[in-house]
């Protein structure tokens, strides 16, 4: 497919490029058109001639991912429309949407391939296995470990659900191909009838890869955490930049692969000039967008970082922080003094699967907040998280010194 893609891709090696991924995605179906619509006749021909339910079976499944291509092709052009006022993040979840109906289109074809191959155990045909037989199932997992390579390699690298849907599918085929190619073997060895068996086998790996199709393609439908790989490179960058002193509460939105929206407070000095502390804002968006194709949101905190007293009382909370739970940090701090009383006014980060509630977590942390010549009070903000950045910082301050 590397040939094809230099013969008919401008610019093949851009992957981040929008036309390029979409490009790929056309490519890699009519690919997978031509390929399964040769592998299921010749597979139908071979398994009608020879009375092989298994390879009829598997000559089917050929066809239904010839279909699955055609709906890729489909979700490809769909996906690759620009945005519009009724959809103003593009349509790039589309292809999450036909990842899906591809997955139920093989549970289908896996459930009348568990049908038809009960029928033959029940109702055995007698099936003498013969070269032709051999021969086309051999070419058939040669091709399919092909289309599962280069699906898998370019799906990966324009970050296609589709094509690694279909990568999956074609690597499920090469393991279901092989047992009915071995399992004929083995009929025509010790004289025993396993065709029907085999068309069960095969149609349990169908099911198998459609489940997998559907589980991930749903779970990136409904909205799925970032991977923590991106998060700390995202993190990791910003804090590349000279005057940011810390992150936390990153959001990440995906409207598909070339669609990532990420929202993150970033902390400067108060002492900072306001423009400047803008000027370099604006600048980490637009590299963001300009280098990673992410369209980033930045809210600035400015926190004091010259008082004593605040960044005494601030070191003292980290600790309480740690003592309560190791995976809690504290941020925006600052101190509001009174008369009578001072304020403590932060946010506390917890982790998303933390089981105490809001109003506990705000308890406990009151309970231990130190006192001194006046009362000190808590103003706490509880955020849950579900990329906390605490442990990131540390590891973008070793990167940055190593700059």
């Amino acid at each position: 497919m590397g040939v094809l893609a230099k013969l008919f891709i401008k610019d093949y090696k851009n992957f981040k490029d929008g036309k390029v991924r979409s490009a790929y995605g056309r490519l890699a179906s009519i690919y997978g058109i031509f390929w399964n619509m040769i592998l299921f006749t010749s597979k139908l021909t071979i398994g009608l001639l020879f009375h092989s339910v298994s390879i009829q079976a598997d000559a089917f499944n050929n066809l239904s991912d010839a279909g699955s291509s055609i709906l890729s092709l489909i979700s490809f052009i769909f996906a690759a429309q620009p945005a519009d006022k009724e959809h103003p993040f593009g349509h790039e979840r589309l292809e999450y949407i036909f990842s899906m109906i591809i997955a139920f289109i093989i549970l289908f074809f896996g459930m009348q391939l568990v049908f038809s191959s009960v029928t033959d155990i029940i109702h055995p045909k007698n099936v003498v296995v013969t070269i032709p037989m051999v021969v086309v199932l051999i070419i058939s997992i040669v091709v399919k470990i092909y289309m599962y390579a280069y699906n898998h390699a370019y799906g990966k690298r324009i970050g296609s659900t589709v094509m690694q849907a279909t990568a999956v599918d074609s690597f499920s085929d090469v393991l279901g191909t092989s047992v009915v190619l071995i399992g004929l073997l083995i009929s025509h060895v010790f004289a025993i009838q396993l065709d029907g068996f085999l068309g069960v086998i095969v149609a349990l790996f169908v099911l198998k890869a459609g489940w997998g199709i559907v589980s991930e393609t749903f779970t990136k439908l409904i909205g799925e955490a970032p991977s923590v790989d991106f998060t700390k490179k995202v993190a990791a960058k910003i804090l590349s930049y000279p005057g940011v002193l810390g992150v936390h509460e990153m959001i990440v939105h995906s409207y598909g692969p070339d669609q990532t929206f990420v929202t993150i407070h970033v902390e400067i000095s108060s002492k900072e000039d306001m423009m400047e502390a803008h000027s370099t804002i604006d600048d980490i968006e637009n590299d963001f967008l300009v280098q990673d194709n992410i369209h980033l949101v930045i809210h600035m905190d400015p926190i004091d970082i010259d008082d004593p007293y605040t960044n005494q009382m601030r070191k003292e909370m980290e600790q309480v922080m740690h003592d309560i739970d190791p995976r809690f940090s504290l941020h925006d701090f600052r101190v509001v003094k009174t008369k009578t009383h001072n304020n403590f006014i932060f946010d506390v980060e917890v982790p998303i699967d933390c089981k105490m509630k809001r109003q506990d977590i705000i308890d406990v942390i009151e309970s231990k907040i130190p006192q001194g010549e006046v009362p000190n009070y808590g103003v706490i903000n509880v955020d849950r998280a579900y990329a906390p950045m605490k442990d990131y910082e540390v590891e973008a301050d070793e990167d940055i010194k190593k700059k």
